[in-house]
């Protein structure tokens, strides 16, 4: 199955907020920015499923106005962290958690680990659906976990994969993990 993938439009939050599961909403420039997004993505897709923070679902609804949500596609949680300024956050515990945010938690929060099995187990259940063309709409740190699922690189190396806002992604999701290629990042 083809399988495209977005990163949602820049979100209305101050530069240098940390934010995650927070509910922000998308900047008010997001259909122009959308409308560029839009010509990478064929026509003919027969799925679209999408994060449920409503930076993704606007963007869905101006694909298909009954596209399906996955908690699994949310952003990573922050916990107490979320919409803290990372400049604000204390030194001594970011620099823990960034020594080791594989396995440690931001504070109520989650590890990259458990993002991971989120991102893995919904491919793993896309894998079994008989799409042909599938649209996902979600956050970068799932689109991380995506590509070191798909190409089998350690965990610690997620953060070297850069995604921009509103990027575009396709791979090719086989009924076998054997069978998974990278098509482009467009």
């Amino acid at each position: 199955m083809e399988v495209y993938v977005i990163r949602h439009t820049p979100v209305d939050a101050p530069k240098g907020i940390c934010y995650g599961q927070t509910d922000l909403s998308l900047l008010d420039t997001y259909r122009e920015d959308l409308a560029v997004v839009k010509q990478q993505i064929p026509a003919d897709i027969n799925c679209i499923i999408t994060s449920p923070l409503q930076r993704c679902t606007l963007l869905a609804k101006e694909f298909n106005p009954s596209s399906a949500t996955d908690k699994r596609l949310m952003e990573m949680n922050f916990g107490d962290w979320e919409m803290e300024f990372w400049n604000n956050i204390n030194a001594e515990q970011l620099k823990i958690w960034m020594s080791n945010i594989e396995n440690i938690c931001a504070p109520n929060g989650e590890n990259l680990t458990q993002v991971y099995s989120r991102a893995a187990s919904f491919l793993e259940d896309l894998r079994n659906k008989n799409y042909s063309k599938v649209l996902i709409i979600t956050h970068a740190g799932i689109i991380r976990c995506f590509w070191t699922y798909l190409l089998q690189i350690p965990l610690q190396n997620t953060f070297k994969i850069p995604i921009g806002y509103g990027e575009v992604f396709s791979f090719f999701l086989g009924k076998n993990p054997k069978d998974d290629f990278i098509v482009s990042k467009k």
